[in-house]
């Protein structure tokens, strides 16, 4: 029986784009066969998001879609909660439902796992040679700070903590417990697979395709204290 890949996709207020990411999700071939579940987890948008997954699941049937929704706005992490607890494959991938990471790089994550290599393989945006998007300044120096903050209490040697690209084994995400309903998660996913025991976590290089604020981008300078108390928090005072 092939093998399944869960793809995890928060989405809130991505009425524009979502389709986009779907071709793209629907474009990749994956190896050696695996096939792939979209969850969807629609976080209470404002938008008509839902309309836009609605009419793409009609319009192309032939991709495994998984239709979610919170009647409150709860959050990405709760959104990803909520894809988690669902997923069935035998890996799980974080996608988020904008333009800024490429389905394409599946494959780049997958390899060290299907060579029994990993258990988990973060996507860095910091290493290789793929192209990446120039933006802001102060994010990457938050970024990496940040990832240098996390790396010093969970004794790893990660470029990019803060990555959307996670690629975990199912059995493996699913037996964490995980809270932060914000953008905590990366931090706290972190923490705490850091601490299971001989698990095996890698580093691929991926491009990056980032968004300005006026194209959609949501994380802000908030978002960046509140990684430094959940770097904190589950590091040392809620382990």
């Amino acid at each position: 029986m092939p093998k399944k890949l869960s793809i995890i996709m928060p989405a809130y207020n991505e009425e524009r784009t979502i389709h986009y990411i779907l071709d793209k999700v629907k474009a990749v071939e994956l190896l050696e066969g695996i096939e792939k579940e979209v969850i969807i987890t629609n976080d209470c948008s404002k938008d008509d998001t839902k309309g836009a997954i609605e009419r793409y699941m009609n319009a192309n049937p032939d991709l495994n879609i998984r239709y979610l929704e919170h009647e409150v706005n709860k959050g990405k992490g709760a959104a990803l909660h909520t894809g988690i607890k669902h997923a069935k494959g035998d890996f799980l991938i974080i996608q988020d439902a904008d333009l800024e990471y490429d389905p394409e790089e599946y494959n780049i994550l997958l390899k060290p796992i299907l060579d029994d290599f990993a258990d988990v393989v973060y996507g860095s945006r910091f290493i290789g040679g793929k192209p990446h998007r120039i933006l802001f300044f102060w994010h990457s120096i938050g970024n990496r700070w940040l990832t240098s903050l996390s790396n010093m209490f969970t004794n790893l040697n990660l470029t990019d903590m803060e990555t959307c690209y996670k690629l975990f084994k199912t059995e493996t995400i699913q037996s964490l417990t995980l809270k932060e309903n914000r953008f905590g998660f990366e931090p706290e996913v972190t923490a705490k697979m850091s601490r299971i025991k001989d698990i095996r976590i890698y580093e691929v290089g991926i491009s990056y395709y980032g968004r300005s604020y006026e194209e959609g981008k949501k994380i802000g300078w908030k978002d960046g204290f509140r990684a430094i108390y959940c770097i904190l928090k589950y590091n040392i005072f809620s382990k």
